[in-house]
């Protein structure tokens, strides 16, 4: 017990572990707890997308859409072998939840996961057709460069390390979105389906930043796995998407 204290200790204060050995039992409890909420994101938000690669208009935009359905799950796989090293069935984790189930579209989760999985609440609503699953990837294609950038300073190194190489891509997923989303907004009809999807999934992008004041922020602080709060997180993805979407004249937050 004293051991773990001071292991304790020293990651309150900055420091960084590199290997799952003498890692204290909560500190591994919530490392998993976050990488599992990660791949199973990652999982159910690429089994959503998939489905929707036919929508796209045109040979260019499918391949845009296939490489990103590639893409997030070979980030899964990344996160997902580092949690073989704390004991994580790697062999059947792919295939131990349904990814493409989705609860109805006018469900209200709010920030509370549904099924078995770890995935982001966002992750449970269907995307019904092309220009939804734009807008839905640009908003949470801008929350995730925000999470990541907090990800990436996890006190575990090599955890650390992977999300450092994942953001850039992720971020280039973003950015796809947004080309897709400024063509579609070049006609009047296609403007008018935009908003009505961003407005629809703006509200549960935000919900995956969880509660202001959470009162497990102090303790996953100490950890040395969060160092800023849930709400500076949201208005930073909040200020991102103004910039976004106000340059495309597309109304954000309901105003």
């Amino acid at each position: 017990m004293a051991e773990a204290m001071r292991i304790e200790d020293y990651l309150a204060e900055g420091g960084v572990l590199t290997s799952p050995d003498n890692v204290p039992a909560r500190y591994r409890g919530e490392l998993m707890r976050l990488m599992a909420s990660f791949v199973d994101s990652e999982l159910a938000g690429a089994a959503g997308f998939a489905e929707r690669i036919n929508d796209a208009p045109g040979i260019t935009a499918r391949i845009a859409a296939a490489r990103i359905v590639a893409e997030k799950t070979g980030h899964a796989g990344r996160v997902l072998e580092i949690m073989g090293e704390f004991g994580a069935d790697t062999a059947r984790y792919a295939t131990r939840h349904p990814w493409a189930a989705r609860v109805a579209r006018d469900a209200d989760l709010g920030q509370v996961r549904a099924g078995a999985d770890m995935r982001l609440s966002v992750f449970h609503y269907p995307l019904t057709g092309w220009v939804d699953a734009v807008a839905m990837n640009v908003l949470m294609g801008l929350a995730t460069e925000v999470q990541l950038l907090e990800l990436s300073r996890v006190s575990y190194a090599p955890l650390a390390e992977t999300f450092r190489e994942i953001a850039p891509v992720e971020a280039r997923h973003a950015a796809l979105g947004l080309e897709g989303l400024r063509q579609i907004v070049a006609t009047p009809s296609g403007r008018a389906k935009a908003q009505a999807a961003l407005s629809y999934w703006w509200p549960k992008v935000a919900e995956t930043f969880g509660r202001a004041g959470s009162e497990r922020f102090g303790m996953l602080e100490r950890l040395g796995l969060r160092h800023r709060p849930n709400e500076t997180l949201l208005a930073d993805w909040k200020a991102a998407a103004e910039a976004a979407l106000g340059g495309l004249g597309l109304r954000i937050g309901g105003r």
